[in-house]
């Protein structure tokens, strides 16, 4: 009785209001994919919506099931200081996990600004 190998990757997927990046790596970090929401669209106000992000992520489980990687790790970033991720993460999410990819982990990698950089006005403030 043999076992298939439980081969694992990770998708990064990138959502802002103006496109949806997913990246497709193996456990080492090397690259397998890399699909954008303006590979699969020509239309420029499409590229972050959730019906294409749903097309993008399809052509990722393509290209995993290609490299014999049947579990994954999700890590959702966003702009850094953004009040939530873009429309495109959650559809394409939901859309890995329907391609029959087994999702162990969903972690939310947005940067939280702390503090940010010098406020401009010099020491005393913008004098009105």
């Amino acid at each position: 009785m043999s076992k298939d190998k439980n081969i694992q990757g990770i998708v990064y997927i990138y959502s802002t209001y103006n496109n949806t990046i997913l990246h497709l790596t193996d456990m080492s970090g090397t690259t397998l994919a890399q699909v954008s929401g303006g590979k699969v669209t020509k239309h420029s106000r499409l590229k972050a919506t959730p019906t294409v992000a749903m097309f993008a992520a399809k052509r990722i489980a393509e290209a995993a099931k290609e490299s014999g990687i049947d579990s994954i790790f999700v890590r959702i970033s966003s702009k850094a200081g953004a009040a939530t991720t873009g429309p495109g993460s959650h559809a394409a999410v939901k859309s890995l996990s329907r391609e029959g990819l087994k999702i162990i982990n969903i972690l939310d990698n947005t940067i939280i600004p702390r503090g940010g950089p010098k406020a401009k006005g010099g020491k005393r403030g913008r004098r009105v």
